[in-house]
């Protein structure tokens, strides 16, 4: 007889009465596995927590009602305080729809990894408000460290890890935090955990105009959120490298480590910067985004 995984969910919500019992109905509806519900309010002023409460008698649901942190720190804050009697943790925003299998193909693949840190995550299928399929972006990542530290394409709500993943990312709180779940996956990587991509969609990721980042951008959007990003001279990059070298430098395997001192010390000189560029552990699997980290590499805004 199958053991049935437990899972707890980790729900971000603020403001979502609109999509909410959609994406709530279909997390209950989870095939062969045991959910908890872990829920944090950013400070909704509508009728999201009326509708969360509602779902008290139907599944083990905690609460939890905080300030205004955003997605990211919102998300960790979850993670941090998730309990330890979950086999795995999943991420969820509160207006999409998960296919029924998607925490039993997860759980399954990660069961392979033992007790080895590991971390899943799949494609998505995009759509649009009335959970109608529109064209959706198809990536096929190289999944190395060094593609990581150049290029952000995992989407979070497709995101489940096994407690031994969850305690290590636990272990340090990052003064810079870019989104939850670049952070987490350049973590994952940098520590050699368990890496399961899965080319198939489990998750019905919607587009509208309320998301906080969606996937459906326009070219002359996508476009323009990085030029902003270049003048605002965020060097969210090198931060992100430096973060995860204080905090984390005692799990990092010794090839990680190299990697992340070269990227780091690329800071310090043209000619530093010139070796990265040539340096094959940095490769990406986008060509347009492999373009301009050489680019931002030649201006040291990286």
């Amino acid at each position: 007889m199958k053991t049935r995984s437990r899972v707890s969910v980790l729900m971000a919500t603020f403001n979502g009465e609109l999509y909410l019992r959609e994406q709530m109905e279909s997390i209950l509806e989870q095939e062969g596995v045991d959910i908890t519900l872990m829920v944090r309010d950013d400070g909704s002023n509508d009728s999201t927590i009326s509708i969360i409460n509602s779902y008290n008698e139907r599944c083990v649901l905690n609460i939890i009602k905080g300030n205004h942190l955003g997605p990211a720190k919102g998300f960790l804050q979850l993670l941090q305080i998730s309990t330890d009697e979950a086999d795995f943790y999943a991420f969820s925003d509160q207006d999409d729809f998960w296919k029924k299998d998607k925490l039993s193909v997860a759980t399954n693949m990660l069961k392979n990894a033992g007790s080895q840190p590991a971390l899943y995550f799949c494609q998505t299928q995009l759509v649009d408000k009335y959970l109608n399929p529109i064209p959706s972006p198809s990536i096929s990542p190289f999944l190395t460290f060094g593609e990581s530290l150049i290029y952000e394409f995992v989407s979070g709500c497709t995101m489940v890890m096994n407690k031994s993943l969850r305690d290590i990312i636990n272990s340090y709180t990052p003064e810079y935090l870019p989104m939850h779940d670049v952070w987490i996956y350049s973590i994952a990587q940098a520590i050699g955990a368990k890496i399961y991509f899965d080319e198939q969609p489990h998750i019905l990721y919607r587009q509208h105009s309320n998301n906080t980042i969606g996937q459906g951008y326009s070219i002359w959007h996508e476009w323009n959120r990085r030029w902003q990003r270049f003048r605002n001279n965020e060097e969210s990059r090198s931060r992100r490298a430096k973060e995860i070298l204080k905090g984390y430098s005692d799990y990092i395997t010794k090839e990680n480590l190299s990697i992340l001192n070269s990227f780091i010390n690329g800071k310090s000189s043209i000619l530093q910067r010139i070796k990265l560029i040539h340096d094959k552990r940095l490769r990406c699997a986008n060509r347009t985004t492999q373009y301009l980290f050489w680019l931002n590499l030649l201006i040291n805004k990286y």
